[in-house]
């Protein structure tokens, strides 16, 4: 299986999409218009084991709710990710048992070197 979870209006996404020359059998779901299900974020946790490094600190609600001053566990973060899109850090990209959670360089860069194999 092959998903590309993203932001249509995130720039960043647009541009690791066009980076990554994302093949045609990789689905892309917007967030946005078709939320996480709550199994597809079990799904990601089971590759990441943590939903805090599935979680977006830098949402513009991480900040107006002030969670950065809360002690937040596990649950918290996975109740957070299913209410709320903008709390899913993006892009996230799964390759059968792989999972690329981000924007950074060295995420991209590991995802185009999965993707390529």
């Amino acid at each position: 299986m092959k998903k590309f979870y993203y932001l249509r209006t995130c720039d960043t996404c647009s541009r690791i999409m066009k980076e990554l020359e994302l093949p045609q059998e990789v689905e892309l779901r917007e967030i946005k218009s078709d939320p996480v299900t709550s199994e597809e974020l079990q799904q990601m946790h089971d590759l990441t084991k943590s939903y805090e490094a599935l979680f977006n600190k830098r949402a513009r609600l991480y900040r107006e709710r002030n969670l950065k001053e809360k002690n937040l566990e596990e649950t918290d973060y996975k109740n957070l990710i299913l209410e709320e899109y903008t709390f899913l850090k993006r892009p996230v990209l799964i390759i059968d048992d792989q999972i690329f959670v981000g924007n950074s360089k060295k995420t991209v860069a590991a995802a185009r070197q999965a993707l390529s194999s």
